[in-house]
């Protein structure tokens, strides 16, 4: 075993150690059951540090790196998926700024220090009906004499709902001559766009009581409605003009998003193999006189389903370690990084199926891991952006000048 797998190794049994593991996926079961938030498993991960991984040593934290990270999340995600989907976006955000520290930004090194004190972040930036995603708002920032905005929009699939501490938003910048800087329905976003974070305890913040979804249910990722919400000043990170303009926080926001929830996926997958595996040796064919796992057909089944997964871990190892490395891919960058996402997702759907079929009548059983698995595979759907608005992306790095 190499040094570095030997290192990886080290960190899973710190951090997520096999009895942890196991505890995780029995309440898994339990939470998705009772559509409720997983508590438990929350007050676990902080107590082994798991909320400080992105954290430097100069700050109280072992300095973990995306790669690190995302091995261990991938880990976490085999065990109960919707805890590790959740935590992404508490991680997500101490990672940008380990990101912008790494690349001589320390702007916002205070995450590191409010993370240390327990203060619990996520991430704000999904929108109704916004397809722009980070190039446009339709939440309105309203300018204030000190510098700060004044926040008015909504939210969506805000994971941590009941527990966050620091939201990290975006919304667009009022202008008295253009109205509302946003996206348009047929032209690109204009105008500027506001980065920062908002405070739990600010007055004009309202969390949806309504959560009841088909997947991944123990994030508890409600709606989040903004009314009048004050960014103090202090707590702006960035004017970026709206549209496509690179800016390293978008660049680190986006890098730590979509390869963090590729590894939830990654892990997903992984696992629904392991249950497909079992479910073969399990059940027995009165045809064959044989377990399904020695029937040819089921067998081809289940190694097309592990075909298409392993691609995927190997991609996340070699983008991860790029991206640590400071590797310039240039434009290459967000044909890698959605494209590890969108493929991450799709394996985990198709080795859901698989071992759905692989378990027989007993998978389709509610109380089945595979039920939920299958289940928690599908919100891989919702994530930004879609296979469809990614699509002309891949198109136009190959066929436009």
């Amino acid at each position: 075993m190499t040094d570095r797998e030997t290192r990886l190794g080290e960190l899973a049994e710190k951090y997520l150690p096999a009895e942890v593991l196991e505890r995780f996926r029995e309440r898994a079961g339990v939470y998705d059951r009772e559509n409720r938030f997983f508590d438990d498993d929350l007050e676990e991960l902080k107590s082994l540090g798991y909320l400080t991984l992105f954290v430097p040593d100069a700050y109280g934290g072992p300095g973990l790196s995306l790669h690190e990270v995302s091995r261990l999340q991938q880990r976490l995600a085999s065990a109960a998926p919707a805890t590790a989907l959740a935590i992404n976006m508490h991680l997500m955000c101490t990672g940008v700024v380990k990101a912008l520290n790494d690349r001589g930004d320390a702007s916002l090194n205070w995450v590191f220090e409010e993370t240390m004190a327990g203060e619990i972040f996520a991430f704000g930036i999904s929108e109704p009906s916004n397809d722009w995603v980070m190039q446009g708002s339709n939440t309105v920032a309203e300018p204030t004499s000190d510098g700060g905005y004044l926040l008015t929009g909504v939210k969506i699939f805000t994971s941590l709902s009941p527990v966050w501490t620091r939201l990290i938003v975006h919304g667009a910048i009022a202008s008295d001559e253009e109205g509302i800087a946003g996206p348009d329905a047929d032209q690109p976003a204009e105008g500027q766009l506001v980065y920062g974070f908002i405070e739990r305890g600010a007055e004009g913040i309202t969390v949806s009581d309504h959560w009841d979804v088909m997947g991944m249910r123990a994030s508890q990722s409600r709606a989040t409605i903004l009314d009048q919400v004050p960014m103090r000043p202090e707590r702006v990170s960035r004017t970026i003009p709206a549209g496509k303009h690179p800016d390293p926080l978008t660049f680190a926001i986006t890098s730590n998003f979509q390869l963090l929830i590729a590894s939830v996926y990654a892990g997903v997958a992984a696992r629904a193999l392991e249950l497909g595996a079992a479910g073969l040796k399990k059940r027995k064919s009165a045809k064959s006189g044989t377990t399904f796992a020695e029937v040819p057909e089921t067998r081809a089944r289940l190694a097309d389903a592990h075909l298409d997964y392993l691609a995927v871990p190997a991609m996340l190892d070699a983008y991860t370690r790029d991206f640590d490395a400071l590797v310039d891919h240039g434009s290459g960058w967000p044909l890698r990084l959605v494209g590890a996402r969108i493929k991450a997702s799709d394996a985990a759907r198709n080795a859901a199926e698989t071992a759905l079929m692989c378990s027989g009548g007993s998978g389709f059983d509610n109380n089945h891991e595979i039920s939920r698995l299958y289940r928690d595979a599908t919100a891989g759907l919702f994530h930004p952006p879609s296979a469809d608005a990614a699509r002309p992306m891949y198109a136009a790095a190959l066929l436009d000048e």
